[in-house]
């Protein structure tokens, strides 16, 4: 099942894709937040949903991000071996784990704001996956029944904030605009290996990323395992898995997105998105929109 939010940003309904054709869904669902994950909301709508009783969606019709206001995006850094050469970095040990602000979440092909005095915003295709029950120091083995499915997630990067600004990375990676999610949000059962996942990114038909997730230094039930460790994993938490090699950062010279360029990227399965650069002038007009 495709879980889709639809309409105008901050008025978002829950909807879903089956058969090719998009759904309004609110008529079951009040919205894909956490209290939606908490309840079974996922089996409960799949024994429900009736096709001939919703209102078809118009293809046109904006999307936003799948899931409403997730209590946490956290990320992961440095999890593909091939980044961590081209960022002149270690294979980590231990995962690198630092958190997005939520307010930085749009949909799958709202613009991305360069912001104030921006320099070297990146670009970075994810694979993230959404947690679906709490989770408490969670053993590996059992940490794949704590998934409830999976998404895009271009992780943007203001890379001067971020790493010559000290402090931590989270104030190069939470500018509102900076994490655009969807279109999808795909329940797992329909991705049959999220090890062997083929993600890419262009910018301006250049293709820059390519990569797969067979490339992980740490994978999902390692990750979904360490990170309840230390911290509740609350149903429709976002984990970022991180990116692969081919940011702009890792280019000779490196290279950062401008206002007018044209980011496109996809995983298998996932869908795909695009998001057009706008200059730090346009961003009144996505401030408190409230897109996820």
């Amino acid at each position: 099942m495709k879980l889709i939010r639809f309409g105008d940003a901050g008025q978002e309904k829950p909807g879903l894709e089956w058969q090719g054709q998009r759904y309004d869904v609110s008529q079951w669902v009040d919205d894909y937040n956490e209290a939606f994950f908490a309840q079974d909301g996922i089996a409960r709508l799949q024994a429900n949903f009736d096709p001939s009783q919703a209102q078809q969606v118009a293809p046109d019709v904006r999307l936003g991000a799948p899931v409403h206001r997730p209590g946490k995006l956290i990320c992961i850094g440095l999890n593909y071996k091939q980044h961590a050469q081209e960022s002149g970095m270690a294979t980590p040990d231990e995962p690198v784990v630092f958190f997005k602000a939520t307010s930085a979440i749009t949909g799958p092909f709202d613009a991305i704001v360069l912001p104030k005095g921006s320099e070297k915003t990146d670009w970075e295709v994810e694979l993230a996956l959404v947690i679906g029950k709490r989770a408490n120091d969670v053993d590996e083995k059992e940490a794949m029944d704590y998934v409830a499915g999976y998404l895009l997630h271009n992780d943007v990067s203001e890379r001067a904030f971020q790493l010559e600004r000290g402090g931590q990375w989270v104030k190069g990676k939470s500018c509102d605009s900076f994490a655009p999610l969807g279109p999808y949000l795909v329940t797992k059962e329909e991705i049959a290996d999220p090890h062997n996942l083929r993600l890419w990114l262009s910018v301006n038909g250049e293709m820059m990323q390519d990569g797969n997730t067979s490339d992980f230094v740490f994978n999902i039930p390692f990750l979904v395992s360490y990170l309840s460790q230390f911290m509740s994993l609350m149903p429709g938490d976002v984990i970022s898995t991180g990116t692969p090699a081919g940011v702009g950062l890792g280019l000779k010279p490196p290279r950062y997105l401008r206002a007018g360029d044209v980011v496109e990227l996809g995983i298998d399965g996932l869908g795909q998105a695009r998001q057009v650069v706008s200059g730090f002038p346009a961003r009144t007009e996505v401030r408190g929109a409230g897109s996820f």
